[in-house]
């Protein structure tokens, strides 16, 4: 069996857990352990039964629950080398890291973890597919376009994560952002669309997809029907499944069996 859980996804947290026969592991720590914890106990698990974090760059709401979930013993804790180097300062006990090069191939009991470089403003960023017997999981947030290397990487994805950060309308009308944050945002090396992301979708085909999670929404600058709206019109196989995604609360778990 595998089973996929996104436990909250926003510009202010991210973290979500997949658990298969033989591997129970989070995407991602960027909520306090107390707030995991919690989502954790929805689906009917605790932080006791990570076995490892598999990271995707430094920032703070991808990582702020980092450093007390490593004081745990036995806990695997994946990053690449300049990813690890930025959090050493605040994880200086931590002895479980396992550093991999970013185009690297992980074996991880059962499941085969590919990992892939993305465009965003941070030390070394990551993209991965989880690759298990029963099909593929990509998991793409944080990043400002999608190279043809990232579609290539996340193509083969039966349940995919793509973020949709922001609407154009609504970020080019906030008034809370100065504008080198808008531009930081709308770069290169920041955030995708609804329209970004829409186009990313166009181009995936009929390649297995079933189900595509929207995330990384932002709070005030999107809301979850313009994402989905977005990217509905964009795709081109009709049975793909959409799901919106939550700062607030875990997602409905994804289940296959075989």
């Amino acid at each position: 069996m595998l089973r996929f859980t996104i436990l909250g996804s926003g510009s202010a947290g991210n973290c979500a857990f997949l658990e298969t026969e033989y591997s129970r592991v989070l995407i991602d720590a960027g909520f306090s352990v107390r707030q995991i914890e919690a989502r954790l106990q929805s689906v009917g698990h605790t932080v006791a039964d990570i076995d490892a974090v598999f990271v995707t760059h430094e920032h703070s709401d991808h990582v702020c629950g980092l450093p007390p979930l490593a004081k745990r013993s036995g806990l695997a804790i994946f990053a690449n080398r300049l990813t690890a180097e930025t959090l050493r300062p605040k994880m200086e006990d931590c002895q479980s890291w396992k550093i991999f090069e970013t185009g690297q191939t992980i074996l991880y009991r059962d499941l085969k973890v590919e990992t892939f470089s993305v465009p965003h403003d941070a030390y070394d960023p990551v993209g991965f597919l989880f690759r298990h017997r029963l099909g593929n999981i990509g998991f793409l947030t944080d990043l400002g376009y999608a190279s043809h290397l990232v579609i290539e990487r996340i193509r083969p994805s039966r349940a995919l994560v793509l973020e949709a950060n922001h609407d154009l309308g609504l970020i080019q009308r906030d008034k809370k952002r100065p504008w080198p944050v808008k531009q930081r945002i709308l770069s290169r090396h920041g955030h995708l669309s609804n329209e970004a992301a829409a186009a990313v979708a166009a181009k995936l085909g009929d390649n297995g997809l079933e189900d595509l999670y929207l995330g990384h929404l932002s709070a005030d600058c999107n809301h979850p029907e313009l994402a989905r709206a977005a990217v509905a019109s964009a795709l081109t196989i009709p049975t793909i499944r959409l799901h919106d995604t939550s700062q607030n609360h875990p997602g409905t778990t994804l289940e296959w069996t075989g």
